[in-house]
């Protein structure tokens, strides 16, 4: 419902629009990051015109950004897109990290936890290598190589339940951007808890009979 509510058009191959109808601004400036590809890093824009169908502009419950493969498409939230402090070189390097994830999803690497540290590194390489082409973008280079060396680290970030548990998170954030009351997220996700619950015993008990 979302996308069909949404505004955009396409740019040399690729839909490019946003959610909520009204975000031409937002349009806008990832036109222009995907320009910015075209004009320093041609390889890289290849690549993103190859592997995405889609770049949408949109609220994201888990980082700034993700890619979402059931559209094919990199998926931007709307609220680091339209901050006066997010550059052009910024989005730009953003959709280069999202059309590696297509590209890998394409060859058969998915995201499990297993190997999600090393797809996240992978990525990650590949943002660098595209801000290399770029010039005055020392903060957006020791951005990426942090989280580089943060990809490289044994932690627990990228488990499942550590993703889903931020997941929830940005959820609630979302719903606080969109000037929801405390009391109504609050009661939101105990309902969300008890319906999780309910699923959870019903499979238990099924999972039963049939042993």
């Amino acid at each position: 419902m979302d996308l069909w509510f949404s505004k955009g058009h396409v740019v040399d191959g690729i839909w490019v629009g946003s959610f909520p109808s009204d975000g031409e601004p937002a349009i806008q400036r990832v036109e222009d990051a995907l320009r910015l590809i075209e004009r320093c890093a041609p390889l890289h824009y290849r690549r993103i015109k190859n592997n995405l169908a889609r770049i949408w502009v949109h609220l994201v419950p888990h980082g700034a950004g993700c890619y979402l493969h059931s559209l094919n498409a990199c998926l931007l939230d709307e609220r680091i897109v339209t901050s006066e402090t997010t550059t052009v070189e910024w989005i730009a390097s953003a959709i280069v990290h999202e059309a590696t994830h297509a590209r890998l999803e394409k060859l058969g690497i998915r995201y499990d936890e297993a190997v999600r540290q090393r797809i996240e590194r992978i990525c990650a390489r590949r943002e660098l290598d595209f801000a290399r082409h770029l010039s005055g973008v020392d903060a957006l280079q020791e951005e990426i190589t942090w989280r580089l060396d943060r990809c490289s680290e044994e932690n627990a970030s990228y488990t499942d339940q550590n993703m889903w548990k931020n997941t929830v998170q940005g959820n609630a954030e979302i719903l606080r951007h969109l000037g929801t009351p405390e009391w109504v997220i609050t009661l939101a996700f105990r309902a969300s808890n008890l319906v999780s619950g309910i699923r959870r015993f019903t499979r238990r008990i099924v999972g039963a009979s049939v042993q």
